[in-house]
Formats: structure tokens, sequence, C-alpha cells
């Protein structure tokens, strides 16, 4: 087999995000462009040669065709062994699990989760390590550094290899497995929930579902699961075909962009009993009771709350963790519990440490993704299953349940503010204006609030003591409301600011606010701190969640 040298340049901007490396399509189409990032990816990932890799992706425009690029290239750098999805899908849960379930040395997950798709859309690529999670930024920093010295990269001279029909096949020294992407994945939710139980509800008519793919790579998955393994009732699962566009629509998991789904869910009593929905990828969840909506801080406090409850987890808790921005809401249930509560920075790959030396079981960040060590990435339908087994275990609905645990811990307020499409300049600007200010804060009173506490977060991983700096402005009051700013690395086009808002409320007479009107004086000392009108023109945010 004739393996290519091909010459290149590096390119500048190969530097990996919280999510791996995210452009617009164009750009990945660029001449070397993906070959060059890849080439960096195996110079540093040398335990690949001989071992396996994983690889999919979430079906979006270029899906295929990078699959096939990096096939070529995985074979020149002596992969043993490829598996790859059926028509070059895979959730990236299901990487995790793959990677984990057959020791592989890594896998190649190509998405750009809840980005857009399509010819105008985003792409992206993300390398996940052994032990199934994001790769740490040690690693990413390495990739990017290799990037900016690639003068060729290799390619084995073969045909596209044929993604459509399983099987497997040998290319030189390398066996290529198109697999079943659902089949693994699904056998290990039947471990960890109680199926049985689930379907009987559904076979009663007191349990149903509607499940909104969103035209993104869980489609597959759910119609097994729901449909085929629990028998919900045919036509729980919407949008379930992928498609390289995601049906003009964003695969993004929210009350705006899941309209089909919050219109079933308020249609009163004939209304299903829980509905969700996913991300492109399948990492990210919505879940949703009629005329209910359960934001995700809430979502993992009361996983946390009633784990035990679940037969996967009756061995209890180790601890919990949650992202930055995540509303302190499961802190009150980590204390009551007695266990450890980590604040992590957002990305996965920040509880990859914890969850390896099982100092948690769960963890879940503000941005609709939950988790536990059953894997090393959020996992948006096992967030699904766990809400589902635990309605049939309590008897209880969606909203019945949250309003149970507000009773008993307190109500969170809670929303996100986004600024998208700022200049990254200005934004930089604002960032550090709030860093200036943070020195002389505390003390201040603002709208009758008073700043008990306010810092840019640094982490230190409590396993191998690495630190982590610049995550965000945290501003804390002396009621508990509290305040955070930091500048999203999801995006591929100017900057996104992020502002997080919480109010905690302990009287269960004030828990059915509006959430917006509860946060009103947060919204409003955000804005004065900010600087927002100033320096960015901008009297409201883009989204609101």
């Amino acid at each position: 087999m004739n393996i290519q040298q091909i010459s290149s340049v590096p390119f500048s901007d190969q530097k990996p995000g919280t999510s791996g490396l995210r452009k617009k399509v164009k750009v990945f189409q660029t001449a070397h462009y993906l070959e060059n990032f890849l080439q960096a990816i195996f110079n540093v990932a040398t335990d690949l040669k001989g071992g396996i890799l994983i690889l999919g992706g979430d079906g979006r425009y270029y899906n295929t065709e990078a699959i096939q690029t990096i096939l070529k290239m995985a074979v020149a750098h002596g992969i043993s062994h490829i598996k790859v999805g059926q028509n070059g899908l895979l959730s990236t849960p299901a990487v995790s699990h793959l990677i984990r379930k057959y020791s592989a040395a890594g896998g190649i997950i190509l998405s750009a989760s809840h980005n857009p798709g399509g010819p105008e859309g985003d792409f992206g690529i993300k390398f996940n390590s052994a032990n199934g999670g994001p790769a740490e930024t040690k690693f990413t920093d390495h990739v990017y550094a290799e990037s900016q010295h690639i003068t060729t990269y290799q390619l084995a001279e073969i045909d596209n290899v044929s993604l459509q029909t399983q099987g497997q096949f040998q290319l030189g020294d390398t066996l290529v497995e198109i697999i079943d992407p659902v089949s693994d994945y699904a056998d290990l939710m039947e471990q960890i929930f109680d199926f049985a139980k689930i379907k009987a509800l559904f076979k009663s008519g007191l349990l149903s579902i509607c499940f909104d793919a969103m035209h993104a790579v869980t489609g597959p998955y759910a119609n097994e699961i729901f449909q085929r393994r629990l028998n919900a009732a045919v036509g729980s699962v919407i949008n379930s075909i992928p498609q390289e566009d995601f049906g003009g629509g964003h695969p993004d998991p929210n009350l705006i962009y899941a309209k089909e789904l919050v219109e079933r869910l308020n249609q009163g009593k004939d209304a299903p009993n829980l509905g969700a929905a996913s991300d492109g990828d399948g990492d990210r969840y919505m879940l949703i009771g009629r005329n209910f909506f359960v934001n995700p801080s809430d979502c993992l406090a009361i996983m946390t709350a009633n784990a035990h409850l679940l037969s996967g987890y009756q061995l209890g808790l180790s601890g919990v963790a949650r992202s930055l921005p995540t509303s302190r809401a499961v802190d009150k249930v980590a204390e009551t519990l007695g266990i450890e509560c980590y604040e992590t920075p957002t990305g996965w790959k920040y509880f990859g440490n914890l969850l390896d030396d099982r100092r948690i079981t769960l963890c879940g960040e503000e941005s609709f993704g939950g988790g536990s060590d059953h894997i090393r990435e959020k996992d948006g339908i096992w967030a699904v299953l766990f809400w589902l087994n635990l309605v049939t275990i309590k008897h209880q609905s969606v909203e019945e349940i949250t309003r149970a645990h507000w009773a008993r811990f307190g109500r969170h307020y809670y929303s996100r503010h986004d600024y998208e499409g700022l200049d990254s300049s200005v934004a930089e600007q604002l960032m550090d204006g709030l860093r200036k200010r943070i020195e002389t804060l505390k003390g201040e009173t603002f709208a009758g609030h008073t700043v008990s506490d306010c810092d840019d977060f640094s982490y230190t991983d409590p396993v191998d003591h690495s630190v982590t700096e610049h995550q965000g402005i945290r501003i804390l009051f002396q009621d508990e409301s509290r305040i955070v700013f930091r500048l999203s690395g999801t995006g591929t086009e100017g900057a996104t600011l992020r502002v997080y808002l919480e109010r905690y409320e302990a009287d269960s007479a004030l828990h059915d606010l509006d959430t917006q009107v509860a946060l009103a004086d947060m919204i409003s000392i955000a804005r004065e701190l900010a600087e927002l009108k100033t320096r960015c023109d901008r009297e409201q945010p883009d989204i609101i969640t």
C-alpha cells in the first residue's frame, strides 16, 4: 500500500476550544486544513499506533467526507483496528462507551454539538482519550503546538470506504469495522435502568413521552430505546431521521429551538407526561413536563437527591460536581447528603479526573448537560431515562417531583443571558474591566444586595493538582444570589458573552414567580457592572434560557 507524503503549511487558527476544534464548514473544506489538524492529533496521540480507534459523528454536513479522510490517515499511521459507526453516525456518549468497552486508545468525534449544520453551518472535530473522555488541556495544547509546525501529512492511497453496510475488511495492516452505532449503547442503558418497570408503565398507558431528536444523531438511539425496547407508543420520537442540516433547524435543546416539542407538551391533559429533546451529537438534553420546564441545574440537584431510589445507583453517591456557571441547587443537596460537591470550570473534561478517581458519581452543567460514572461524557439519552425511571418509582409527574424538591431544599431561580456576535476585542475589554472592578466590589451594595465575595475563578484539580485560571468572573451576594460572567468557547464567529444569574428562595410561598421577574435585580446589576450598553451597545440579550 502506497503512503503519500503531502506537503502543507501550518494554519494559525487551529487551537482547540473546550470541545475540540470548531469552525465553519467552509474553513474545514480549505485544502489541507482538516488533514493538518488530524496530523497534529496523530503526532501527539502516539498510543493510537497499533491500537483501536473509535470513529463517528453526528451526521452533519461534511461528516462522511471527513471520515474518509480520517480513515486514509489512520491507515497511514498504523492504527490496527478502526470501529466506525454505520453511515458515519455515532453519538458522543456512544463513542465514550465504545472506547471504554473495547479498551480503545481513543476516539475521534465529528460534531459541532448544538451549533447549526449544512454547507453554511459549523463543523467540529474532537479527540477523546483512552478513558473515554475529552482530551485534557495539556493534550489539546500539544496538538495546537504541533499544528503550528506541520509541513507534511501522511495519507494512505486507498479508495473511499462504504459506510452503509455493517461488516469488516482489511486495509493493509488495519482492520476496518463498520458497526451498529446503537446496540452497544442501548445495552448499557438497559444495565443501568429498570427497563421492565418503565416498559410496564408505558404499556399501562399511565406514562407517555415525546422525544424530539431534532433531526440529529439521537433519532436512531431514541427509536431503539424508547419505542422498541420500552414500547413507548409509535410516534413518541419526532424528527428522528438525522439530516445533514438538521432539517434546517438548530439542534440546541431549549425552549426556543425545540418549538414543536414544547407545543406538544402544552396541550393540557392530552399532552405526554414527559417531554425531552437532545442536541446534534446526543450529549445534551432538555426535560419538560406538561406546561412545565425544569432547568438543567435543578435537574442535576433532583437527580442527586433521588439517585438512591434507582437500582443503578442504590450503593449511593461518592460525590457530585457541577460547572462554575451551573446553579448551586446541587450544593444544597450535597450538604444534606453529606457528600462532596466540586465546582469545576466549564468543559466536561474537568469532570474526568474526578470520575476516574471515584470522587464523584454524578455531574452536570447548566448548558443542558448531565452524566454519571457510566461513561466520561455528558449523556442526553441517559438523563431522560433517569427521569423516566424516577417517574415510575415515585408515581409523580415531572412537575410534582420538582415542586417537592423545591419545598425541601428551596428554589434557585436561575437564567442565562447570551449576548452573541460581539466583537472579540470589545468582549475581552469588557472582561478585563470586570477583573479590575472585582478588586473593590466586596462590601458594595447594589439594589439592596451586598457583595460578599468576588473573584476571577481559578480551579485546582484535586487529583493531578493542575491549575486552570481565568474561567469566569464570580460575584456572590450575602443573600446567596450570584452573577457569573464568562466568554463562551463553543462558537465559530465573534464572541459570546454569557451572563449567569441566580437567586435563592427558601420560602415555598415564593416559588411560583416568573423567573425573569424573580431575577430582575440581578439582571439590572449585571448590566450595570458589565457596562453592556456603553461597551457593546446592547440593551437586551440575544438568547435567554
